[in-house]
């Protein structure tokens, strides 16, 4: 049953001002007006709601039930009206992100923590997928930003920020090539042990389109769909990975790896992309984050200069 929220307010004002002349004037309209709308809420629930004392007005039973019912629906007003208030002042609220693993180091240390500390009360949902599975995300509106390596062309992606990001030989600071001058070449490689992404990632799809072009074979030992794993396959000695600087910023401070330039045009080209769905009506809060992800992103580095890359 849909009860008018006006007879609701006309049956509190005059049980709380104990006659209807006193209801009426509070709510400055006529006493009839104020008569006719209790008398069509009783109408609508089959019941008496009030009775007149010689105090006054008082609830029937069932009036009892209704007033208690308005004072709960007041309240749910009211949190309502408090908690859309937080939301619009950015108190609450949730962003869910889609990213490739080897954003997460730099994202959480710096943009994402940047963040959270000036909005507490928003909560992010960060999730790990593939190129593949970052776009379904995306597409299917099951996150609101997606951060991917290897622009994947689809009709449904608006892409907010492009960095370029080369594809970097990873090898250990003991390899043979660690200390070769020029860009190594993909001849050099495909000699060398080599654990990739799986075909998921665009990372893979990128190497696999490079070797193909140059109609070489990789010695590929292990696949994989773990940051973890490669950075630690590398530096064990097993062999050479291939990916973006950024990817594992960390370990090439430190000096446990080293990178090392390719020479391929199409791994010099590569970028690293945020994204949105086409259309899709994004959150205050979402919006936000963006644009602090657009200046202030240090996953996005320069890996010669060791210096975040100026975003478009």
């Amino acid at each position: 049953m849909d009860i008018p929220h006006q007879r609701l307010a006309y049956f509190r004002v005059t049980l709380e001002s104990g006659s209807v002349r006193r209801a009426a004037a509070r709510l400055n309209i006529a006493p009839s007006a104020v008569s006719r709308q209790i008398a069509l809420l009783e109408e609508a629930l089959g019941a008496t709601l009030m009775e007149r004392q010689r105090g006054g007005i008082r609830p029937t039973p069932v009036g009892e039930m209704l007033l208690e019912y308005c004072e709960r629906r007041s309240a749910l007003d009211e949190s309502f009206i408090t908690s859309l208030e937080a939301y619009q002042r950015l108190e609450t609220g949730t962003i869910s992100l889609t990213v490739g693993e080897g954003f997460v180091s730099d994202l959480v240390a710096s943009p994402l923590h940047e963040f959270t500390q000036r909005y507490a009360g928003i909560q992010l949902d960060i999730h790990i997928a593939g190129t593949s599975g970052i776009i379904d995300a995306i597409v299917e509106d099951q996150s609101h930003i997606g951060l991917m390596f290897h622009e994947r062309t689809h009709p449904q992606l608006r892409f907010w920020a492009s960095s370029p990001q080369p594809l970097m030989a990873i090898l250990a600071p003991h390899h043979p090539l660690a200390e070769q001058p020029h860009p190594l070449t993909l001849a050099q490689l495909s000699t060398q042990p080599m654990a990739m992404w799986d075909t998921t990632h665009g990372v893979r799809q990128m190497v696999d389109q490079a070797f193909q072009q140059a109609r070489l074979a990789p010695r590929m030992t292990m696949n994989t769909n773990s940051m973890v794993i490669l950075a630690q396959y590398v530096r064990s000695g097993m062999g050479v990975t291939l990916l973006p600087a950024f990817a594992v910023a960390h370990d090439l401070d430190t000096g446990s790896l080293v990178a090392r330039p390719v020479d391929d045009p199409l791994f010099q080209r590569s970028q690293a992309h945020m994204v949105t769905r086409v259309g899709r009506q994004q959150p205050k809060a979402s919006i936000l984050l963006l644009r602090h992800l657009q200046r202030w992103m240090q996953a996005f580095r320069d890996p010669a200069s060791n210096q975040p890359t100026p975003l478009p």
